[in-house]
Order: structure tokens, then C-alpha cells, then sequence
């Protein structure tokens, strides 16, 4: 059975071999998906590699690191109705993806689907999954499953011209908790996210990561979309709440004093979302306070 619904797009950057494991997993899925992998200046032969041991891939080289950008630029190849993210450490499991395609053409307001993460080779499931499952925002009666404020890139399935509307991954960004801006305005467009217990993505978290660069654009970024899109009140005791509870190291402040020195920007394109997007984010914000998910800010 082969699906023509639903392109996967993958970022990478030297992740040759974890790369090339979630390649030879996509090729296996039944629905059998155009991929697109956007290399993003691996010096590790990853490129190379991909075009000889998976030259049905179609493989875009754009000469640096664009981080969460890749996407946007693989996103001018896609020509189906959806696509579905995954990082170069995960892969979407058997079926997924169509059931996934299954909901976004049974409901047309339904602009994203987020399924369930298993985290491999244990086997059980990422802890961010009991949030998911138990979003406190409700959703309309028709939404096939819990409502969500926010989405995984590694783990969801877009409409791909809600996408392109909202504008994709904003290019300051960069990575780390680049999805919130994005969902944010996704559903200041009219459109609902939801998660989907019945599809499942792996990750198999690679051990090739910087964690203290990403920590800092993740709370760098996390205060960006505070005062991009929320109201001054909110925005204020977001910030003051991130300057409390994250490390008080030198990493913290290097992110809070990239995300003071982009103030010009942002105040620029500050576009305050609707009243009934705020209250979600609102409701979210109270419900994980007590999270024990992993997250760029933490």
C-alpha cells in the first residue's frame, strides 16, 4: 500500500549514521513517502552517504547551518497536501503517517496531528506524551482528539498550506523550542492541533548534541515568542517566572542577553495573538509547571 499524501522532511547535521538508520526505517513504511532531507553543512560525509545508499531521496545542500530554516526550504519542494517532520534520530512507525493524512482529510479546521513518541531501544514512552494526553485545553466537539497549544516537529504531521501561510519556522530561531511561534500563529489562523494516541513516532535520541548551546537558544527563543505574540501582563511574568526557575549560570545568561539585544526586532514584528489563542497558552503555562518532560529551557 503506498499513500501520495504525505512528504517527510528531515534536517540533519552530522548525524551521518543516525541519519542513514531513519532513512532505512522511512523506506520501510508501507505508505512508502517521498523524503526530503535537508543537510545542513555536515562536514561528516552525511550527503555523500545519503545520495549513494538512498538515492530515491531527494537531498538538499544548502551550504550552511540553517537549523529549523531547513525545513522551510525543503518545505518549496513538497507538492503534497501534508508533511510530516522528523529529526534525523526519529522515524515515523507503520501506518502513521496514513492514519495521520486519514484525520487531516476527515477535518478540514484540523491543521495539525502530533502522535505518540516511544522513546527506543527501551521502548517506553517520552514523558512529554502524559502532557499531550492530557492537554488542558478544550478543543471543539468535532476534534478527534485532546487539543494542543503547541507541537512537536519531530512527532507531527502538518497541513502543508497552513504551513506555508503561517510562514514556517521563523529564521531568527534557529533551533530549539522552534515550534511554539509557529503553532501560535497556526492557531491564530483558525487552525486546531491535536495529538493522535494511535500513531506513534521513535526516537532513538542521538548522542551527538550540544545541550548547552541548545539549552541557550531554548530559553533565547522561548523569551523571543513571549514578547513577539503575548499581551505585556503575560509577557512580563512569563519572563520574570523564566528568569526564576531556569539555571542561574552563565548559559542563562548568555540567552537572556541575546534575547535583550534582539529587542528592536522583535518589538517590530510584535503581533499580539487573539484573546481565545492567549488563554490556551494561558492554560498551558499553569499545567506544566510541575512537568518532569524534558525542555530546552530546563
Amino acid at each position: 500500500m503506498t499513500d501520495p499524501r504525505t512528504t517527510v522532511v528531515v534536517i540533519t547535521h552530522n548525524r551521518r549514521p543516525e541519519l542513514l538508520r531513519t532513512l532505512d526505517h522511512l523506506a520501510q513504511l508501507p505508505e512508502r513517502p517521498p523524503v526530503i532531507v535537508t543537510d545542513n553543512a555536515s562536514t561528516d560525509g552525511t550527503a555523500s552517504a545519503v545520495a549513494r545508499l538512498h538515492p530515491e531521496v531527494r537531498l538538499l545542500r544548502p551550504g550552511r547551518n540553517l537549523g529549523a530554516v531547513g525545513r522551510n526550504l525543503a518545505m518549496r519542494q513538497v507538492h503534497t497536501p501534508y508533511v510530516a517532520f522528523c529529526d534525523d534520530d526519529s522515524w515515523w512507525a507503520p501506518d502513521s503517517l496514513s492514519g495521520a493524512a486519514d484525520l487531516l482529510d476527515r477535518h478540514p479546521a484540523l491543521g495539525a496531528v502530533t502522535a505518540r513518541i516511544v522513546v527506543e531501544p527501551d521502548g517506553t514512552e517520552d514523558p512529554i506524551v502524559t502532557e499531550l494526553r492530557n492537554s488542558p485545553i478544550s478543543g471543539p466537539p468535532w476534534l478527534p482528539g485532546p487539543a494542543l497549544g503547541s507541537f512537536l516537529a519531530a512527532a507531527t504531521v502538518l497541513r502543508a498550506d497552513a504551513f506555508r501561510a503561517a510562514g514556517g519556522f521563523h529564521p531568527r530561531l534557529w533551533l530549539g523550542g522552534e515550534e511554539e511561534l509557529l503553532a501560535a500563529d497556526l492557531a491564530a489562523d483558525g487552525w486546531w492541533l491535536t495529538y493522535a494516541e494511535h500513531l506513534t513516532v521513535h526516537h532513538r535520541p542521538s548522542v551527538v548534541r550540544n545541550a548547552t548551546l541548545r539549552r541557550a537558544h531554548g530559553i533565547r527563543n522561548t523569551l523571543w515568542f513571549t514578547w513577539l505574540r503575548r499581551p505585556a501582563g503575560p509577557a512580563l511574568r512569563r519572563t520574570v517566572d523564566l528568569a526564576r526557575t531556569v539555571p542561574h549560570d552563565a548559559v542563562s545568561l548568555r540567552a537572556f542577553a541575546e534575547a535583550a539585544a534582539a529587542l528592536p526586532w522583535v518589538l517590530r514584528e510584535r503581533h499580539v495573538l487573539p484573546p481565545e489563542v492567549e488563554s490556551r497558552l494561558r492554560l498551558l503555562e499553569d499545567s506544566q509547571r510541575h512537568s518532569t518532560a524534558r525542555r530546552y529551557t530546563g
